[in-house]
């Protein structure tokens, strides 16, 4: 019979498809990372639509929007470039007739990686010049085209940037000139055979001249700009820019910022040529200024591994540019290495994030409260039918700056751990500490320096808490996207009309009313993004003409519309906003809000200056999963290409690796508070994969990444399976011990273990390692269903060769381990323990009543304990013989064994040694209980009848002794004489009685006479057992 659809439908809403699983790592790899918002995706063609005549302007942003792609891919061609020459085969002697072939090979080999070197060579001389020219074109006093925008400014400093980038790399990579010095000398070799060499040598020449160039790329570009025009305007424009930036916080993401800061201190360079200039620079910002922008930030990240340092470069440049060398201010600041050691220690406070950890924690506490309150807000808005305006605008407007806060929060946050990695490498440790197994090599790599032995405990603890507030905060942002996307868009559509309708509104109506150029700008700043439809107060535009307006103030309201300005929009607002303020002269001094003379009231130059950085802002803001994306990327704390190149190795080993020492740190400082974070750090092997395929496009460093995440993770499993054995085995242990024990120790504290939460971990069935999903609860299941059946492995075999008294000690760590067993089982679907256990004994099979433990007891009774253990009477306990074994027993050694095999912690393990220690000398009730609660009832019975066997294969071996004894006494006795006493008497029986040819054999029958009477009291003990436990 059909199910009709409607009620398969309610039965599928019933499904939830939601589990168990907490979120413990951070995104995954994202389908898509375009920013659709941030880059046009049209190239904004759209722009001349609005008839502002900023052709020229939207043509040379695509130019250098072109071109910052190209330099990107170049630099991480340069960044990942390794040397070939180390590849290369070496000839032996007996092969020299082979020289040209393989100097031909070498050649071919070493063309295709010069031939990239030529085309960074070639695009950078392009860049140059088309940045030089671009400056030029908007920098000509008559202002013959409208621009640059502030689009325009932040394409040229990141083209400024991609070239200042290239050119540090260039500087940094010594396998480079290597590579072309055997380049070069092959050439030598080959090319002797070839016509019309010339032109070849030329190029050669002139690569050789651009390799070993320092500050090569900055030199061309400083000729290129000073070629025909002085470039002087626009070069101090984009240093107040910049400046005004940096002192404002104008960049939203920390990638701006460092850019900013990279470029900021080559402007200034380029910028004073002559003294003329640096005269008229230093007006419009004071030297102050920039001197403690470059103290505050004295080490710049510029790569994972490469930093940058204002002060460096400058004292660097000032012998390229002869008149830069005269700014004596600007070059006495301290590089990293020469800071004094007071500064030092303000510096080490600003950048290192464990001084900064109880600010974060309360800034991370407080904001998941309140974005979590702003989602639920958002939850009743969309359940809740016809809200009123006024409160769904104010949810989703607190919706939109809890986002911006959020944003800002992991820029902070994230450009810390740029920075602090930046300042580790800048300060390498100098005495790397010594352990004993490096006593015989005490050299580290550069890299250790800097990573493995430059970061403390507390350090490591700082950065892991800091990266886990990051990936946790991004993934609760990214969960909800879709819920939020609406109301981020309509709070944006709200707050651009409510400025060009409302606030442009009154600045037409009082301050621009007899302005008609400023007016007319007004006027097309409305146009341009002004949406009418969605206002409910006036109905047609031409109603709200300058001249129809009166002087009162009238709030308009508007439909809440989900439509967000385009980039071409907010490059078009932002151009009139700066055209309005300024009146597009690039001299204007003040900066862009200054208010100098320019007849806007203060009221309305803040409102035009609130707008505008809210405009930069929108964009990141529609652009939101490529946003988070962005800020939670931490993959550049795996990545040591520069560290490799100048330690000349292939790879370093998994211990100078900064993601997997946060994981160790993990598992040896067993933070209660850490354990549940102990996957965070794999994230960072997910982003560093992401950005070797994606950004730098190269599958080799990729394929080193993985192999790295394989070995680490099958580390991390089992390090974690052996935190959670030893943990729940110290449990049991602690459980188990004699409380009369605890509480006669003086420090019996010792004995209980701190509490671990593992709850989180065991439910972890999806862990996404490089794209692939991994059943961790899976694999920490199976290691732990091993772990146990090595550790009853290993505490047979000890029993094995130890004596039968070890049974106690064999009895306690079994019953400790089978506590274990049942504690892990609550969380993990563990094999049986009675089934472990009897496969480890070898005795599986139903018809079998023999075991290990078994066998080992018998031939302990055969072989040492019935020849050599004495019965006290009094004490009901056996112990061993002092004149010596009668048959000695051939015991080996035991390993050690690892410490959680025993008891968990060493207090514990020493605790039960302790007690073991107390039944080691004698045999008695308490080892026959062992031994009846491990044989059970399936293996006793097989020891009772071997021992009965025993004792009647002794028997029947005593009859022939027996009757030769016999043999030996004298026919008869008669009464012996009384004269001498009791020693007279016992003097004549001992003549008369004398079996000195039968010695040995009533030796032995008197040890076999021992032997069954041992035999027959160990069965009574063994009755005195089985009716106390068996009434």
């Amino acid at each position: 019979m059909a199910i009709p659809v409607e009620e398969a439908i309610a039965a599928l809403s019933t499904f939830s498809l939601e589990d168990e699983q907490p979120d413990v790592q951070g995104l995954a790899v994202l389908l898509s990372s375009e920013r659709y918002a941030t880059n046009s995706p049209i190239e904004y063609s759209d722009v001349a639509a609005y008839r502002l005549s900023l052709g020229e302007d939207t043509k040379a942003i695509n130019q250098l929007n072109t071109l910052i792609q190209e330099g990107k891919e170049m630099a991480s061609l340069l960044y990942t470039y390794r040397s070939c020459v180390k590849a290369l085969p070496q000839l032996p002697d007996s092969m020299k007739h082979s020289q040209a072939d393989l100097y031909l090979e070498t050649y071919q080999v070493l063309d295709l990686e010069m031939s990239r070197l030529r085309e960074i060579q070639r695009w950078q001389a392009s860049a140059a010049s088309k940045l030089a020219a671009d400056m030029q074109r908007f920098s000509r006093p008559e202002r013959l085209v409208n621009g640059p925008t502030i689009t325009h400014f932040w394409s040229m400093l990141k083209l400024l940037d991609v070239l200042l980038q290239l050119d540090h790399l260039k500087n940094a990579k010594a396998s480079i000139p290597n590579d072309f010095s055997w380049y070069k000398r092959t050439f030598t070799q080959v090319s002797t055979q070839w016509q019309d060499t010339d032109t070849m040598r030329e190029e050669l020449d002139d690569l050789q001249i651009f390799l070993s160039t320092r500050w090569a790329i900055l030199l061309n570009l400083h000729a290129e700009m000073f070629r025909t025009n002085t470039v002087e305007d626009i070069l101090q424009v984009l240093i107040v820019f910049c400046v005004e930036s940096l002192e404002l916080d104008f960049a939203l993401l920390f990638p701006e910022r460092h850019t900013l800061l990279r470029v900021l201190p080559v402007l200034v360079v380029l910028a004073t040529s002559s003294e003329k200039e640096s005269e008229s620079l230093y007006k419009r910002v004071k030297i102050n200024r920039l001197l403690n922008i470059f103290k505050n930030d004295p080490v710049i990240p510029a790569f994972p591994d490469l930093h940058l340092s204002p002060a460096a470069i400058l004292k660097e440049l000032s012998s390229y540019f002869q008149n830069f060398s005269s700014q004596t201010r600007l070059l006495t600041l301290a590089a990293p290495h020469e800071i004094p050691p007071r500064e030092l220690q303000d510096y080490q406070r600003h950048y290192l994030i464990l001084n900064h950890m109880g600010t974060i924690r309360a800034e991370h506490d407080d904001f998941s409260i309140r974005f979590a309150s702003a989602m639920n807000q958002m939850i009743i808005l969309k359940s809740s039918d016809g809200a009123d305006n006024d409160w769904s605008r104010d949810i989703k407007g607190n919706m939109y700056d809890t986002v911006v806060e959020g944003f800002q929060l992991l820029s902070r946050w994230t450009g810390r751990i740029w920075e602090q990695c930046a300042w580790k490498f800048s300060r390498p440790c100098k005495e790397p500490p010594i352990s004993d197994s490096q006593q015989d090599s005490t050299t580290f790599f550069d890299y250790e320096k800097v990573v493995r032995w430059n970061y403390t405990a507390e350090e490591r603890r700082a950065l892991l808490e800091l990266i886990g507030y990051i990936k946790s905060i991004g993934l609760m942002m990214q969960h909800c996207d879709t819920l939020v996307s609406e109301a981020l868009w309509e709070t944006i559509h709200m707050e651009v009309q409510d400025f060009v309708q409302d606030k442009l509104d009154k600045m037409l109506r009082t301050t621009f009313r007899k302005k008609k150029d400023l007016s007319r700008i007004l006027s097309d700043m409305r146009t341009l993004s002004a949406d009418w439809m969605a206002n409910t107060s006036k109905a047609d535009p031409e109603q709200h003409s300058l001249h129809q307006e009166t002087e009162e103030t009238r709030q308009n309201t508007f439909y809440p519309r989900p439509v967000a300005p385009t980039a071409a929009q907010i490059h078009c607002l932002q151009f009139l906003i700066c055209e309005l303020v300024s009146g597009g002269n690039l001299r204007k001094p003040g900066g862009l809000f200054g208010n100098n003379g320019s007849g806007i009231p203060v009221e309305d130059i803040k409102q035009l200056e609130t707008f505008f950085y809210k405009l930069s802002f929108f964009l990141h803001i529609l652009d939101y999963t490529a946003t988070i994306g962005t800020l939670t990327d931490l993959g550049f704390l795996w990545f040591r290409e520069f560290y490799l190149e100048s330690s000349r190795v292939i790879q370093f080993p998994i211990e100078c690796s900064l993601p997997w020492m946060l994981v160790d740190h993990v598992i040896e400082s067993q933070d209660a508070g850490l354990l549940e974070s102990i996957l965070i750090p794999l994230d960072l092997y997910n982003d560093s994969a992401q950005h070797a395929l994606t950004c730098l496009k190269q599958r080799f460093l990729y394929d080193e990444i993985e192999a790295e995440v394989d070995l680490s993770f099958d580390l991390l499993v089992q390090k974690l399976n052996e935190i959670i054995f030893t943990y729940y085995k110290s449990c049991a242990a602690s459980t188990l011990l004699d409380s009369s024990f605890t509480y006669a120790c003086d420090d019996g504290e010792k004995y209980f273990v701190k509490p671990l939460r593992f709850d989180a971990i065991f439910k972890l069935r999806r862990v996404m390692i490089l794209g692939r999903t991994v059943d961790l609860r899976s694999l920490i299941t199976q290691r732990m269903n091993k772990l146990f059946r090595e550790n009853i492995d290993f505490l047979l075999e000890r029993f094995e060769n130890g004596d039968l008294c070890a049974v106690v000690e064999l009895q306690q760590l079994l019953d400790i381990l089978e506590l274990t067993h049942q504690l892990i089982s609550r969380f993990l679907e563990l094999d049986s323990y009675s089934l472990m256990l009897s496969e480890m004994q070898e005795n599986l099979s139903l018809v079998s009543y023999s075991s290990r433990i078994s066998s080992q007891m018998w031939n302990e009774m055969q072989s040492d304990f019935l020849p050599n253990f004495i019965l006290c009477n009094t004490t009901q306990r056996f112990v061993r013989s002092l004149k010596g074994a009668h048959h000695n027993s051939q015991r080996s050694s035991v390993s050690a064994g690892k410490p959680y095999f025993y008891c968990g912690s060493h207090d514990l393990t020493m605790a039960y040694q302790g007690l073991a220690g107390l039944y080691r000398d004698f045999f008695g009730i308490p080892h026959m209980f062992a031994i009846v609660k491990l044989l059970g009832s399936r293996s006793l019975p097989g020891i009772i009848r071997a021992l009965l066997d025993h004792i009647s294969s002794k028997i029947t071996a005593m009859v022939p002794k027996i009757t030769a004894l016999q043999e030996a006494l004298p026919k008869s006795i008669g009464l012996l004489s009384f004269d001498g006493g009791i020693a007279g008497c016992q003097k004549i029986i001992h003549e008369i009685l004398t079996w000195e040819a039968k010695s040995e054999v009533k030796i032995e029958v008197l040890h076999d006479l021992k032997e069954i009477g041992s035999a027959l009291y160990w069965m009574s003990l063994l009755d005195i057992v089985l009716v106390s436990i068996f009434p």
